[in-house]
């Protein structure tokens, strides 16, 4: 089993910044990708920034310029800069993990998820 702990939420200002972090630990190979996720109320979850197999990043267009997500393979973990927030981030972000298995499928795993809340 895999085991992802995020931490780094809270209640800040617009304009402000927040740095999330997460922790993987568990049965982890090497083939997996790592990302951010996020869902506000009564909203479906959505992408907020990833990692892509081939080691680049992809962000949501919302966030673009303004989060950086970033990893330290050697810990297994991943962080996601936010800045400049704006009261639309408000959301529970949820670290993802997605395992790759040679047949092409994969498994995907949750961190608890944290709350960051945006004041206008």
């Amino acid at each position: 089993q895999v085991q992802l702990v995020e931490s780094g939420g809270g209640l800040v200002q617009a304009g402000w910044s927040l740095k999330l972090s997460c922790v993987a630990s568990g049965n982890i190979f090497s083939i997996y990708t790592m990302g951010w996720y996020r869902q506000a109320p009564g909203k479906q979850r959505e992408l907020v920034a990833t990692f892509t197999r081939d080691g680049t990043t992809n962000y949501a267009d919302s966030v673009k310029g303004r989060f950086t997500i970033s990893r330290d393979n050697a810990k297994n973990t991943m962080s996601l800069q936010m800045n400049s927030l704006k009261p639309e981030d408000t959301a529970v972000y949820y670290c993802n993990l997605r395992r790759y298995y040679n047949s092409g499928a994969y498994s995907d795993y949750w961190g608890q998820g944290t709350q960051v809340t945006v004041s206008s």
